[in-house]
């Protein structure tokens, strides 16, 4: 069973989801940056397929969830970045954590590159999931969903929803409350000013702002596993190929008829493939 925790890291509160084998070899799952995101809303799925052999913990970034929210906050992505970093490797310190197998999803994904740009040590085998962190045209779905607080509403949340999955009749029972559990999140008023300090218009300035330069990538030695959903339309599939022809131990898995929410449109194809990922290493 996940439980629910809170740390203080330097002078800031990390909240995050711990579920898992005592003394396993940990995973580090980071969230992406949809409104009302947070850790277990990302790996809610993940967490418990994973912990029968991992010990898996997924916290809320700093600015997202119950994790604190600086006031006066940082203005476009690259001070987020610099915070983000700072909280996942004081988040692991804190543990007692000197190595974790990493996962990223979306903006999670650049969060677990510029790791391994600043503390390769730390991480074993990487996973990016329809990640950022290569050249990205910004297409009108993500345009529209960082800039979601321009007009706000349980319907453009609930369009949004529909944007992350292929086919969103798997979801429609749980359309509303899926909606209504976000929408309440997104609408804390520190939720709102922490992501409208993130993602200011023009915005294709902040995807530019999280690529990782081609000479780090190929210097990047960790086992990685990129994983697509072939229609996705927040994050072109383009951004994976990018990184398949750059990363130099990388293996890829397009899925077709999958959006960008691969961890919950194909949740038990996601944990399939993280399971024997991760299991090489054992």
């Amino acid at each position: 069973m996940s439980s629910a925790n809170q740390i203080v890291i330097g002078d800031r509160i990390t909240s995050y989801h711990r579920q898992g084998e005592t003394g396993a070899m940990p995973i580090l799952f980071i969230h992406g940056s949809g409104p009302g995101a947070n850790g277990w809303s990302n790996w809610q799925l993940a967490l418990p397929a994973l912990s029968v052999r991992w010990d898996c913990i997924a916290p809320d970034l700093i600015g997202f969830g119950e994790s604190d929210h600086p006031d006066p906050a940082p203005t476009g992505i690259r001070g987020w970045m610099r915070l983000w970093v700072d909280q996942m490797l004081g988040l692991l310190d804190a543990l007692g954590i000197e190595k974790a197998h990493l996962v990223g999803n979306s903006m999670g994904g650049a969060v677990a590159l510029h790791l391994l740009m600043e503390a390769p040590q730390r991480f074993g085998r990487v996973v990016l999931m329809g990640a950022i962190g290569a050249p990205c045209r910004l297409t009108p779905e993500l345009d529209r969903l960082w800039g979601f607080y321009d007009d706000p509403s349980p319907a453009l949340l609930a369009q949004a929803i529909r944007w992350f999955v292929y086919d969103d009749s798997f979801l429609r029972e749980r359309l509303d409350e899926i909606v209504r559990i976000r929408y309440a999140a997104a609408m804390k008023e520190e939720v709102r000013r922490s992501f409208m300090a993130m993602f200011p218009a023009p915005r294709q300035k902040h995807l530019d702002d999280l690529i990782v330069p081609d000479s780090t990538l190929r210097r990047i030695e960790h086992p990685v596993l990129l994983v697509h959903g072939r229609d996705d339309l927040i994050v072109p599939v383009e951004t994976s190929y990018y990184l398949l022809n750059r990363l130099s131990n990388v293996e890829m898995h397009i899925i077709g008829r999958c959006s960008h929410w691969t961890q919950i449109e194909h949740s038990q194809r996601f944990h399939e493939l993280l399971t024997h990922f991760f299991g090489e290493s054992l």
